[in-house]
């Protein structure tokens, strides 16, 4: 039976059998999934011990599922703040320190001021600290430069860089289906 207390997510892969996004982790909660099922939307891989029954029915929770239709990744990443982010690994471009993402500010390389627009290839992540400090002054003024030359990156480049952030939680059942920088066993 279905303990009321506990969440049992599904982690998401597309029919290719990768995730479908690393960063945030693909989940559904099992609501979703046991839909997705009962519609034959997805194909099951893994189940979790713990159950919902009906009068008619039990029937096990999926922990790892598999979309039928491949759906594909959009060629171009939404430029949102979180995605800055997760290109910049979360440090600020001028000190390098990793900050929690409360922490980081955009940062115009070229401010707006100076005609800089808000775009990929201008917009930075930059601690509090810093942006203060650069103001809205041109990088060669307080030489203040980015580590690394911003750029839009691809949705793969963007998944890349969210492997680096594996999740505080993976269920053991999810293990063979995520792929994070770790050394397999021999």
């Amino acid at each position: 039976m279905l303990d009321g207390g506990q969440h049992y997510p599904a982690l998401v892969l597309n029919a290719d059998f990768r995730p479908l996004s690393y960063f945030p982790l693909s989940l559904w909660s099992w609501q979703d999934s046991v839909k997705a099922v009962f519609l034959d939307r997805v194909s099951v891989l893994n189940e979790y011990d713990a159950e919902v029954r009906s009068p008619r029915l039990a029937f096990r929770l999926p922990s790892v599922i598999a979309l039928k239709d491949y759906v594909p990744a959009a060629r171009r990443p939404a430029f949102t703040r979180f995605n800055v982010f997760l290109r910049d690994a979360f440090s600020c471009q001028y000190c390098g320190e990793r900050q929690p993402t409360h922490d980081l500010t955009f940062d115009h390389v070229i401010p707006r001021s100076r005609g800089g627009r808000t775009t990929w290839t201008n917009v930075v992540a930059a601690c509090g600290a810093c942006n203060l400090r650069k103001g809205s002054r041109l990088p060669r003024e307080c030489r203040m430069f980015p580590r690394v030359t911003p750029v839009q990156p691809s949705t793969w480049e963007l998944q890349e860089s969210g492997r680096a952030f594996p999740p505080n939680y993976l269920h053991e059942s999810w293990r063979d289906y995520l792929y994070w920088d770790s050394e397999l066993e021999s």
